[in-house]
């Protein structure tokens, strides 16, 4: 049991490293909007997608870009304008998965700190009780009690 929870342990690590790194590391110039709105104006901008109040797109270059939009009617006509080539998607939803992966790091630290709240209950060989131990190994050679070595004791 010990095993797989440790090698549970590790799995979601990884995927949250996973989930973190590729997020982060997207690759694209992050433009404000007046300055992508200005590009656009000079005809620099070759492809846009829209995905909510998100725009990601490339240049004519071929560098890519990101930005995020106020409500602006006078955006898509100038778009094609311009000659933009436009595509649209609905906003993202958060996954289930995303939430579980925020959410990982405290569920994990409240799990450990529970764990080691039940170990310290009690005595015996729970946690923090190192060296407490009386057992002993008997062997043939040592000498051992029997009853008639007691019998008629007081």
């Amino acid at each position: 049991m010990k095993n797989m929870a440790l090698w549970l342990v590790i799995i979601l690590s990884m995927i949250l490293l996973f989930g973190i790194f590729s997020q982060s590391q997207t690759g694209r110039k992050e433009l404000n909007f007046s300055e992508f709105l200005a590009r656009v104006e000079q005809g620099e901008v070759a492809e846009v997608e829209l995905k909510g109040s998100a725009i990601t797109g490339k240049l004519k270059d071929g560098t890519p870009f990101q930005t995020y939009a106020a409500e602006d009617p006078e955006l898509v006509p100038s778009l094609r304008k311009q000659g933009v080539i436009i595509s649209a998607k609905p906003a993202d939803q958060t996954p289930w998965w995303s939430l579980v992966l925020n959410w990982l790091p405290m569920l994990l630290f409240i799990g450990v700190w529970v764990f080691f709240m039940r170990q310290m209950q009690g005595g015996g060989a729970k946690a923090l009780s190192f060296g407490k131990a009386r057992a002993r190994l008997l062997t043939e050679k040592q000498n051992r009690v029997t009853f008639a070595d007691v019998a008629g004791v007081d």
